[in-house]
């Protein structure tokens, strides 16, 4: 989980690199094609009947475009934002999914998961605080990745029984398709050095992917998810070392406040676990 945390890091500091230059589009078409050739080799082991044959086909639709749309909404923050400031709204994940899943799956939000649910929203507003030298349009776009994401990541729970390289690769076909329709109305000339970052975007991210699924393989998800706070760290390292961003105090605190209430919500799913073995 560590080196996923880190992978995807980077993966951030690279596709912020780049959106200096280049559209979402390019982004999502590049770094789509670079993954699903890393994928292709890895499919052929299933055979081609669960890739074209998929359980609930409505849910995977849906699934794909919160997750196309989550990407874009990244890249786009980011684009604006520092790079810690954007990490930060995207480890707030964990309160929308148990707003989200107490509004849509009617799971229980008892008076402690409220109470995590309430101090999370607090680090947002700091963290909206801390972005307003940006104005409101990154940290808009940044709020709608995040409840995006949530949808994806509820969409993607229900589809457990789906093997995780077939997911992989049906996003990685819609964030390529939606790539492809755009790219006409965006494209500016790419190098040939910037291709090659480009393609590394994917390349990294099936390999944080799979450390990932690797990882909730090996070990409970409350005992490894927490480790994907450590990409705060990551941010304020790396947009210091390549973008001389520099956290503010308020930004600094929300991130805590935020990481805080994730850590709470990891406790109740730890007590939870125990009372059901």
């Amino acid at each position: 989980m560590s080196a996923a945390v880190l992978g995807f890091s980077l993966n951030d500091v690279l596709g912020k690199w780049l959106m200096a230059t280049y559209s979402v589009s390019q982004v999502l078409v590049l770094r789509s094609i670079a993954a699903l050739l890393i994928l292709a080799p890895l499919l052929v082991r299933e055979g081609a009947a669960p890739l074209l044959r998929p359980k609930r086909p409505g849910l995977q639709v849906m699934r794909v475009v919160f997750g196309t749309v989550e990407v874009a909404c990244f890249y786009w923050a980011v684009s604006m934002m520092p790079l810690a400031d954007t990490m930060a709204f995207w480890m707030a994940t964990p309160i929308f999914v148990a707003v989200a899943s107490a509004l849509f799956l009617g799971e229980h939000l008892d008076r402690w998961r409220f109470g995590a649910v309430v101090l999370g929203f607090v680090g947002v507003m700091l963290t909206l605080g801390a972005g307003l030298d940006a104005g409101w349009k990154p940290m808009a776009i940044a709020v709608f990745g995040v409840v995006v994401y949530s949808g994806y990541l509820m969409s993607t729970r229900a589809l457990r029984g789906t093997s995780a390289r077939v997911l992989a690769t049906y996003q990685m076909l819609g964030a390529l398709v939606f790539g492809l329709v755009m790219a006409p109305f965006t494209w500016v000339p790419v190098v040939w050095v910037d291709v090659a970052l480009l393609m590394a975007l994917g390349v990294v991210g099936v390999a944080a992917h799979l450390a990932v699924t690797r990882s909730l393989a090996l070990a409970p998800a409350p005992v490894v998810v927490p480790w994907q706070y450590a990409m705060i760290l990551w941010g304020i390292l790396f947009g210091w070392i390549f973008f001389n961003e520099v956290p503010e105090p308020l930004m600094l605190a929300g991130a805590t406040v935020i990481i805080a209430a994730g850590f709470w919500l990891t406790r109740m799913e730890l007590r939870d676990a125990r009372k059901g073995a």
